[in-house]
């Protein structure tokens, strides 16, 4: 049972993956290299089934099918998760998946923030003299109160723009954990700013719109195939219940064991 878990996992990740990389032999990051490798403000990625990559590593790329951009995601994706070990399998979860050399699977780091911009509070995203920043939009508590919808999408759009420029210069992967659609509850809570707020229609419009700027590629916004329709970015809301504390007197979430009743 545990091993169907994991294949169903690793498979839903490269799903989304291939939907945002297709067609193949665009850039995937090793955000985890390049501050070490970088030597002259350039970086150390290198590409999804490119030839050249292939061929450096002694492998037939056309014996691949998941590099086969014809194919639905869904084929492509079950096929590399076929060819994976559980061992394979168990080292892609997390959000910093080791790849796989002997398949052509470079290394990726999953997590990287886009809440009113692109940050570098992520390990997948960093600024450096090549890329100094990012534009920050408002707080989305303050955005969230204008009650325009529009506006949600075309910031949205702008911070996908930006990120997917620069994920071309491989200061920024293409998967962010944003936005925050936690429902406000408590005004103690810490993380207030970072959501809709309150009201659950407004979170749920807030998101529908961001995400839809996030990942629309403009041309394909009313492609109803799932294979035929690309992603811009990679959008994944947040957080799953009882896990947004933040840190508050040495109680964080990721040593916290919340016990959720039924009220």
């Amino acid at each position: 049972m545990s091993s169907n878990i994991v294949t169903f996992l690793v498979f839903f990740f490269y799903l989304a993956f291939f939907a945002i990389v297709s067609p193949a032999g665009r850039v995937l990051l090793d955000s985890k290299n390049i501050a070490a490798s970088s030597i002259d403000g350039g970086s150390n990625f290198t590409y999804v089934c490119d030839p050249s990559w292939y061929s450096s590593l002694g492998l037939d790329l056309s014996s691949f099918a998941f590099c086969d951009s014809e194919l639905p995601y869904d084929v492509r994706a079950k096929d590399l998760v076929d060819r994976m070990t559980l061992m394979e399998k168990v080292k892609q979860l997390g959000d910093g998946a080791y790849g796989v050399s002997r398949l052509g699977l470079p290394k990726y780091e999953w997590w990287s923030e886009a809440l009113h911009g692109v940050s570098n509070v992520g390990p997948g995203a960093y600024f450096d003299d090549v890329v100094p920043g990012a534009t920050s939009f408002p707080p989305v508590i303050l955005t969230a109160a204008s009650f325009n919808q529009s506006l949600w999408k075309t910031i949205g759009q702008a911070v996908s723009t930006e990120a997917r420029a620069m994920y071309n210069l491989g200061r920024a992967g293409l998967t962010f954990w944003s936005p925050n659609i936690n429902v406000v509850r408590d005004p103690r809570w810490g993380r207030i700013i970072e959501t809709p707020g309150e009201d659950p229609y407004v979170v749920g419009a807030y998101a529908t719109n961001y995400v839809r700027g996030l990942q629309d590629v403009e041309g394909t916004e009313n492609v109803t195939d799932l294979n035929l329709r690309p992603l811009k970015v990679s959008s994944c809301c947040k957080h799953y219940a009882a896990y947004d504390v933040d840190n508050w007197l040495g109680v964080d979430r990721l040593h916290f064991d919340a016990r959720v009743s039924f009220d």
